[in-house]
């Protein structure tokens, strides 16, 4: 009897370390549980950082280079507005240039012109005036009128023309008064006479002609006109 309680004591001892045991196992796990899950958070919490981090860097950076782009676009308007102004200029600067070099042309052009047309005005009075009356004095007549053509044709090809004031009326942009005839034939302001025949120069007056105008009569000289018709 003594034995059976004994073992039977013995088996309830083992029974309750055994459970003990147990106990002891579940309680392990879960605070191995418990500490993986800690474990994972902190990984979790770690790496979310990391990501921050990275993210703040990069839009940092971007704003970096936002601010580059945007400056080197103000230094590309700023150069190009730059050399659209310097392409203005050059290009005025070039218009000015071939307009001095035109004006200055044309102004050696007309002096050198200006100066030969007494030249001509000599040869046109030598060919009203002088009358050939032998052979030998056509033969000069001809090889100086011969010389004055030329230079006539010479004259055209530069751009002179002559005035044709005979007629028309007085216009000061083109003719100079140097006389003045009292008539009743003519208009008063007609142009009687050319003295000295005036030129142009393309569209522009290159010497103005000198000319004699029709005046209105005198009344007295009116009056004796009628009186001796």
């Amino acid at each position: 009897m003594v034995d059976e309680d004994k073992q039977t004591e013995i088996a309830e001892q083992e029974s309750n370390t055994s459970a003990e045991t147990m106990n002891l196992n579940d309680n392990s796990e879960v605070n191995a549980q418990v500490v993986d899950s800690t474990s994972s958070s902190g990984e979790t919490t770690g790496e979310e950082n990391t990501v921050a981090a990275a993210f703040e860097q990069g839009q940092q950076q971007l704003a970096e280079l936002t601010a580059q782009v945007e400056s080197l676009k103000s230094q590309l308007e700023e150069r190009t507005s730059q050399y659209i102004r310097i392409g203005a200029d050059f290009e005025n600067f070039r218009k000015r240039t071939q307009k001095e070099k035109e004006e200055i042309e044309q102004k050696i052009k007309r002096d050198t012109i200006t100066e030969l047309l007494p030249v001509v005005d000599n040869f046109e009075r030598a060919r009203s005036q002088i009358k050939p009356q032998t052979d030998a004095e056509m033969t000069i007549h001809k090889s100086y009128q011969s010389v004055y053509k030329q230079m006539v044709d010479t004259l055209k090809r530069l751009g002179v023309s002559a005035m044709r004031s005979e007629g028309s009326p007085f216009d000061p942009n083109y003719h100079e008064a140097v006389m003045r005839e009292p008539t009743d034939e003519h208009p008063e302001g007609t142009v009687l006479e050319e003295l000295v025949r005036g030129y142009f120069l393309g569209d522009r007056v290159l010497r103005h002609a000198l000319v004699k105008v029709a005046a209105a009569p005198e009344p007295g000289e009116t009056s004796a006109a009628s009186d001796t018709e």
